[in-house]
């Protein structure tokens, strides 16, 4: 298969055409001065020659051979340490973070592209600067000048890394039941002590530290509070110390990410430092955390264009069968790419890949917004981002791990042997549905709390705005924004609906909850797809400008009119789920 390729004119497209990247960031004078379309260009086109080069060449590889934990040690592949290296000092670990620190300070639009090129390549190696990026951001935003000043110059450089510490054996989304204890020592410091499951990143040896954000509970109290343990300690002159009580007791043996180093951490009276309030370290770990959930999104996402390229390719060059109608040719067989089902398959894959990035820089754009817009955009751009996080992360996921799906179902037989490679991406990115909160908490928080929370405001807010889009478009006939508009105020209704009866029926908001959010992202692609479509319409390139119209049709015809199935099994509410006795099951 040939190397990964970046989609750098679809990228471009979307930061020029269809979100008005340079105005927006433009208009914030915190970094209005540091970047424009030609410099992101600029960052982008240099992303894909190291995500082609560099990170794409250690996917396979690094799958074959994995992870090793040898005594006190864990051993990533062959080459993940170089590359690390290298990738780090590209400045490429600290694109987003603060400039003041040793960060780039670049916006978050830009961010996601490179995020989604990173996973393209090889979801193994992007989780480690994912989770040292988002951990950087949550010390950033909640811990002392002191911890600041001390760690994020390192950690934005690459040479610490970071982990999120939250899971334990008893404990897994239901955070009430951690055990892991903090301690006061008499320096102001707290010593941890307990076991944590599931960390991503726990130890490895790509970097000299690794800096973990542990949740654990002080004593006499049920509250939970956060605390920052780095694996060694670092003196007062920022020179690294002794060993802080922090070790693996195993790694996990995964269906996928096999390069991944996934750890069980022991922590015996390691010294930590408070991040943000006490008991409130839940509130300090969601910015971490919501961090990961668009990260892990945009893993989806990647690895449905990573899988698109390679069925592309494939279709194109595999000789099975003849046309319908015979060969135009008259050859003994015609690629495949020339079947209706097969051409379903790609053009489904498309359709979802390309309206799934458009979510992606929408969601990057409004982070940028709440963090550098004036204070009016602020407001606006923080509600759209709540809104938009848990749908980013659990349809970005769900559709990604459908795309290498299909992908693989392209290839036939040769999808399901190692050879081709495209199984290890249906394996990869299982664990996105999983990980960063199962995709069923991920609706919860969406219809539960970001929906009916607010009593539809902000749901009756972005849909006004997207009305309001769907009026300025020229190009896009009266009946495709009539119907993507109708889908809209239908998920408005029903929100309506389950607000109305979510205290006669408690356990509504549960059981609708996935196919609410499957109706809203469903609908929202349509928006996308009609979006860039007419933004299309007049690009210098005809061929793009066809395949976009040409995609937009395929998912008004063939996709939208999956929100009405999900809508539909909303509307049955809650019975059918919950009226089954449990001994029955």
């Amino acid at each position: 298969m040939n190397p990964y390729q970046a989609p750098l004119k679809d990228m471009q497209f979307l930061l020029e055409d269809v979100f008005d990247a340079t105005s927006t960031w433009q208009s914030m004078p915190d970094i209005a001065e540091m970047v424009d379309t030609d410099t992101a260009m600029a960052i982008l086109d240099e992303a894909s020659k190291i995500s082609r080069d560099l990170i794409h060449p250690l996917n396979r590889s690094g799958d074959e051979q994995g992870v090793r934990h040898e005594g006190d040690k864990v051993i990533t592949p062959d080459g993940f340490k170089e590359a690390y290296q290298e990738f780090a000092d590209g400045g490429w670990v600290g694109l987003c973070g603060d400039a003041e620190l040793g960060g780039m300070g670049m916006p978050k639009m830009l961010g996601v592209l490179v995020d989604e090129m990173s996973y393209s390549a090889c979801n193994s190696f992007t989780l480690y600067g994912s989770l040292t990026a988002g951990a950087a951001l949550a010390i950033n935003a909640h811990a002392t000048d002191e911890l600041k000043n001390t760690y994020l110059p390192n950690l934005y450089s690459g040479q610490w890394a970071g982990a999120m510490d939250m899971t334990e054996p008893q404990s897994g989304s239901d955070l009430r039941t951690i055990r892991t204890k903090a301690v006061p020592n008499d320096d102001g410091s707290y010593a941890i002590s307990g076991t944590k499951i599931f960390i991503t990143g726990g130890d490895h040896d790509l970097t000299e530290n690794v800096i973990h954000l542990v949740l654990a509970k002080l004593p006499d109290t049920n509250g939970i509070s956060l605390f920052l343990v780095p694996k060694i300690n670092v003196n007062e002159d920022g020179s690294l110390g002794e060993a802080n009580g922090v070790s693996v007791g195993s790694i996990e043996h995964k269906m996928g990410l096999k390069a991944s180093a996934t750890c069980v951490m022991n922590f015996d009276n390691a010294k930590g430092y408070l991040v943000g309030k006490p008991n409130r370290g839940l509130v300090c770990m969601f910015t971490m955390m919501n961090y990961e959930r668009l990260a892990i999104g945009i893993q989806g996402l990647g690895s449905s264009q990573a899988a698109y390229q390679m069925a592309a390719e494939y279709a194109k060059e595999r000789m099975q069968g003849l046309a319908a109608g015979g060969s135009p040719t008259g050859a003994d067989s015609d690629p495949i790419i020339v079947h209706g089902d097969v051409r379903r398959m790609l053009l489904t894959i498309r359709a979802l890949t390309d309206a799934g990035r458009a979510l992606s820089v929408f969601t990057g754009k409004q982070l940028d917004l709440a963090k550098y817009g004036s204070d009016e955009a602020k407001s606006k751009a923080a509600r759209y981002v709540g809104l938009m996080t848990p749908v980013a992360k659990a349809f970005l996921s769900d559709r990604g791990l459908d795309a290498t799906i299909m992908a693989q179902q392209v290839f036939g037989g040769h999808g399901y042997i190692r050879e081709t490679g495209i199984e290890q991406l249906v394996r990869d990115t299982r664990i996105a549905q999983i990980y960063e909160g199962t995709n069923g908490i991920q609706a919860i928080d969406f219809l539960g709390r970001k929906v009916t929370g607010d009593n539809l405001a902000t749901l009756k807010e972005f849909v006004a705005d997207v009305r309001e889009d769907l009026a300025g478009l020229s190009h896009i006939d009266d009946a495709d924004k009539e119907a993507v508009l109708d889908r809209f105020e239908q998920i408005v209704q029903t929100a309506a609906f389950i607000n109305d009866n979510k205290v006669a029926q408690p356990a509504l908001i549960n059981a609708s909850a996935v196919d609410f959010l499957d109706a809203f992202g469903y609908t929202l692609y349509g928006f996308y797809s009609l979006l860039m479509a007419d933004k299309a319409a007049n690009h210098e390139d005809s061929d793009f400008k066809a395949q976009k119209a040409f995609v937009a049709r395929f998912y008004m015809d063939k996709l939208l009119a999956k929100a009405d199935y999900h809508l539909a099994q909303v509307n049955q509410g809650d019975s059918a789920i919950m009226s089954m006795p449990e001994n029955l099951f």
